[in-house]
């Protein structure tokens, strides 16, 4: 069965009035990561697919205008501790400080080349 034809079967199943559209399928993995399933692909297959620990991923009914998927990238930091996220955050803005010392002065560098350049052209004619 197709995505579209189990959320059909599970909305009449629990007599849920609602249109299967409004629903969707998500497989949830360990790590948070979460993947909306496609209307034609087959949750049966995918859940085979990730092997028969509930552990590494689940498949979940959900609302389908949850938001963005959770890609594997985000998801790795949601385990973390709130201490730990805030000292992630400390380094990003350091090495964000150093970013813009380093472009503000090679900017100044070409501001005074170029006005020095400028003095020249001026002082020949």
């Amino acid at each position: 069965m197709t995505t579209l034809q189990v959320l059909s079967l599970l909305l009449s199943k629990f007599r849920v009035e609602n249109s299967p559209s409004e629903f969707a399928l998500y497989v949830v993995h360990e790590s948070g990561e979460r993947t909306k399933l496609k209307d034609c692909e087959y949750p049966l297959i995918s859940r085979i697919l990730h092997g028969p620990s509930e552990k590494i991923a689940r498949i979940f009914l959900m609302e389908a205008d949850l938001g963005e998927e959770v890609p594997h990238d985000v998801a790795q930091y949601i385990k973390f501790e709130m201490p730990v996220l805030d000292s992630f955050i400390e380094k990003l803005k350091e090495e964000e400080q150093r970013e813009i010392i380093k472009l503000t002065m090679k900017f100044q560098a070409l501001r005074l080349t170029m006005q020095q350049r400028l003095e020249q052209l001026v002082e020949a004619q």
